[in-house]
């Protein structure tokens, strides 16, 4: 007589397969990448004139060398104090004429505002780790941005971030831009 083999019920080895595969996806965290949102520069138009230069006196350079060590206006610094020198610069509320230039500019829904001409100029060292780079990125936004909600605090009541109406958020925007250049990375030095 034969025998006969017995069977393996294999539905509900799928379920448990999808248990398994579910709560494998509940329990495990995904990596989010991280990263500065910055708004990229148009490309530049190989028929547009060339740009006039830029003075010394509206140029706050910021360097980082390989060793993570901040150089700000060829003074050694630390990140803590990059914000309220940037903004000190940015402002020049003494006039300084080492400082940058302002200019009176009509800009609607603010009237006549002094802007500052001062343009940031940040260069880092090929092997700058990439937590200085983003924390010295962190603080020069922190030093605009701060400027930005005392300009919207001032003439809207309400902070820059807050401001829903897109041509106030381009007022504040023109009265205090976001002038950062950035050169390619290079060996800068440091031992």
């Amino acid at each position: 007589m034969a025998r006969s083999r017995p069977e393996l019920n294999a539905g509900s080895m799928a379920d448990i397969a999808f248990l398994l595969l579910i709560f494998f996806l509940v329990t495990t965290t995904m990596d989010v990448d991280v990263g500065i949102t910055r708004m990229l520069p148009p490309p530049i138009d190989p028929n547009a004139p060339e740009p006039p230069p830029v003075r010394e006196r509206n140029v706050f350079v910021v360097l980082v060398d390989r060793h993570d060590r901040l150089m700000v206006e060829g003074q050694i610094t630390s990140v803590d104090r990059l914000k309220e020198q940037t903004k000190n610069f940015l402002l020049n509320p003494t006039n300084d004429p080492t400082m940058p230039e302002k200019r009176i500019q009509e800009i609607p829904h603010l009237g006549e505002m002094e802007v500052s001409r001062g343009v940031i100029s940040l260069q880092n060292d090929r092997n700058t780790s990439y937590e200085m780079y983003i924390a010295v990125q962190n603080e020069l936004a922190a030093a605009i941005n701060e400027i930005r909600d005392d300009v919207s605090k001032e003439h809207f009541g309400i902070e820059f971030s807050e401001l829903r109406d897109q041509e106030l958020i381009d007022a504040v925007r023109t009265a205090v831009p976001m002038a950062i250049s950035e050169a390619e990375p290079k060996d800068i030095g440091g031992r």
